[in-house]
């Protein structure tokens, strides 16, 4: 059996390949900057200027894409160049990692995978693009299959904004904030794994708990559980003139992601249904370095 590939290997990249070794695959990793791969080989590839996949990816059949897109633009033509590079013939299956940003502002309203995608960002329109690019690639020669996921707002041990709560973060108020979306990290490798071996070929899945609050709830809960000072509440004239652009336009969005079919069609259990529960084992894990 050919390993499987993490093109992208960082946080999430490791804790996949952990549970894909646990399976007894084993595991390619790919990414910028030279590492080392416990119990599996590591290539360093820069995708920026990729024109055909190394020998050892191209062996691969089943391959996790977890590079962001660029931080500007509308379009991700890191990943165009990554699937322009592909071998013209063989059996793959690509797993892309996208995000909920796609489908823009509903005004709080619950999405499924049916919900259209009609993203109000760049950030958004970038992603949406990738994933564009990828069903175009499925469909340029047999034997190619694509899933995408659609992930919420990743929280963990290493993704949670404590230093910027050290140094006294600003939020909007919680009446005028609206719903944002969670997973976390170790859930959404959980369903990476399972999109993978159970997806269908062509289908989205959102990657959500299911358990939507608001950015001011979660900085302030994030706030609770480590012991630190709550942040500072601003209206909506002075959030434009304090907060950054990326913030605001998160702020600007509001919508409820609806997780069923990830629960019922891949069969996720999600360790941590609920923000309080996550949060706990943050600061487990972060007490127990």
């Amino acid at each position: 059996m050919s390993p499987v590939a993490i093109v992208g290997h960082g946080g999430l990249g490791e804790l996949v390949a952990a549970r894909e070794r646990a399976a007894g695959r084993g595991v390619l990793g790919l990414a910028r900057r030279p590492r080392e791969l416990a119990g599996g080989e590591f290539i360093a590839c820069d995708l920026d200027g990729i024109t055909a996949w190394p020998a050892p990816l191209a062996r691969c059949r089943e391959i996790y894409y977890f590079v962001p897109p660029p931080d500007t633009g509308p379009t991700d033509p890191r990943l165009e160049r990554f699937l322009a590079a592909c071998p013209p013939t063989g059996r793959y299956r690509l797993l892309l990692v996208s995000t909920t940003a796609v489908y823009g502002d509903a005004g709080g309203a619950w999405l499924d995978e049916r919900a259209p995608a009609r993203p109000g960002s760049d950030r958004g329109r970038r992603r949406l693009a990738a994933e564009q690019a990828l069903w175009q690639w499925r469909r340029q020669a047999p034997g190619r299959e694509a899933v995408v996921l659609r992930v919420a707002g990743i929280y963990g041990p290493r993704r949670l904004p404590l230093e910027r709560l050290r140094q006294g973060m600003a939020v909007l108020e919680a009446s005028l904030a609206g719903f944002s979306n969670r997973i976390h990290e170790d859930d959404l490798a959980t369903a990476c794994v399972a999109a993978m071996r159970r997806g269908g070929d062509g289908e989205v899945y959102n990657v959500s708990d299911g358990q939507p609050s608001s950015m001011t709830d979660y900085f302030c809960r994030v706030a609770a559980h480590f012991g630190l000072p709550r942040p500072r509440l601003l209206g909506w004239d002075e959030a434009q003139r304090c907060l950054s652009p990326g913030m605001l336009s998160y702020l600007r969005e509001s919508r409820r992601i609806d997780n069923r079919k990830l629960r019922e069609q891949l069969g996720v259990q999600l360790r941590y249904p609920a923000l309080d529960e996550g949060l706990a084992a943050c600061v487990a894990a972060l007490e127990n370095g």
